[in-house]
């Protein structure tokens, strides 16, 4: 009986109740380790997705596409039309096109450091589409012409009265959106909720 009460720990037995919290934190820090990893997990399957998808859609377009009239999907309130877009979204900026790969990278990185610390799904799927769709533009503006650091992206979904744009633009927005309503709600990146 007295071995049970040091291993399981008692409220007068507060040496086998240190014992027990030293195991469960151990025990608390292990469990933590492996879902933060399926999370990262997580993040890096969205990303892989959303960047091959966006990856895949723009080899199609340039191959099918490009030089070609636009081809209507939704009469005319949708078409797909193949762009180059040397600026960022909605065609601003087209002589900062350096910075806007430096950003790009930079976002890139952070999403990577931050992925560490991170034990919440909803999060990783944010981030995951953030940086998926990332890459995929980073892809364009570095190995599309007219050269390195200054390639134009592929845009070729094209709403009428609103900007053409492509699905790594689609990803970024979406991965932004969630990560607004998470932060509205409360909800860290580490799993943790806060009121304020």
């Amino acid at each position: 009986m007295a071995e049970a009460e040091r291993i399981i720990g008692t409220p007068d037995n507060p040496e086998a109740e240190g014992t027990d919290e030293g195991c469960s934190t151990a025990a608390d820090a292990a469990v933590n380790a492996g879902r933060g990893k399926r999370k990262v997990l997580v993040l890096l399957s969205v990303a892989v997705v959303a960047y091959l998808l966006d990856l895949v859609t723009k080899m199609i377009v340039v191959a099918k596409l490009e030089h070609q009239p636009p081809i209507d999907i939704i009469g005319d309130w949708l078409q797909f039309r193949a762009i180059r877009n040397a600026g960022a979204a909605f065609g601003f900026g087209e002589a900062f096109t350096v910075i806007f790969t430096i950003i790009a990278a930079g976002v890139i990185v952070v999403i990577i450091r931050l992925a560490r610390k991170l034990y919440s799904l909803p999060w990783a799927i944010a981030l995951g589409l953030l940086l998926g769709g990332a890459l995929g533009n980073l892809t364009d503006r570095l190995f599309r012409a007219p050269g390195v650091f200054e390639g134009a992206v592929v845009d070729f979904i094209a709403p009428k009265h609103f900007a053409v744009f492509n699905l790594a633009d689609s990803a970024i927005v979406c991965g932004g959106i969630l990560i607004v309503i998470l932060s509205f709600k409360g909800l860290d990146p580490d799993g943790t909720v806060h009121k304020d």
